[in-house]
């Protein structure tokens, strides 16, 4: 019997980062209730984790002014000097200076992308990341759409499309890799 190799990519703390995108006090107002439950929550566990990491975090704002900050129960989690970047462009990737942005961690080449809206700015961020030579991890259960069906053809798309979907527990096991991380308790508290 032959034994196939996976080509499953997993992330790993020392070549992620974690980009949060448009988690917004007036944005999420026009959420399904029932996904913000979800995405929230598992949005601040994972900059929860990131900051245990050192993951670096990266947060976009769309059109601040009018759709106003990230959510102060996200942004109160992350580090002191994590600052949002306001954009009017739908992916990040075309907004001013976010290139160099990413482009400060070095040979962290895996992206994990949590945020609003699963149609619009993560799937064409997602697309734009590619294009540049990132591996793009999307987090199903931290990202959300106003309507479900459009929340699903993104994800379908972007699976198609080559981007890996996972989840909040999933990448933050990968990020620790064993339970003998020296962060393990700390942040296996976290999940429960």
């Amino acid at each position: 019997m032959s034994i196939n190799k996976s080509t499953l990519p997993l992330t790993h703390a020392a070549t992620s980062q974690l980009l949060i995108v448009n988690a917004q006090e007036r944005l999420t107002k026009a959420m399904p209730e029932q996904d913000l439950q979800n995405m929230v929550p598992n949005v601040i566990q994972l900059s929860k984790a990131a900051s245990l990491l050192d993951v670096p975090i990266t947060l976009s704002e769309h059109y601040g002014k009018g759709l106003g900050n990230t959510l102060s129960e996200i942004t109160e989690h992350l580090p002191p000097h994590t600052k949002a970047k306001d954009k009017l462009t739908f992916s990040c990737c075309t907004a001013p200076g976010f290139e160099e942005e990413l482009a400060e961690h070095g040979s962290r080449k895996q992206i994990v992308m949590v945020g609003l809206e699963a149609h619009i700015c993560i799937l064409q961020t997602a697309a734009g990341l590619q294009q540049w030579g990132y591996q793009v991890f999307v987090v199903e259960d931290a990202i959300a759409s106003r309507k479900a069906i459009n929340r699903e053809n993104a994800i379908m798309r972007m699976r198609r499309g080559g981007v890996n979907i996972t989840n909040m527990e999933s990448v933050i096991f990968e990020w620790m890799g064993d339970a003998s991380h020296p962060k393990f308790k700390e942040i296996s508290q976290l999940i429960r």
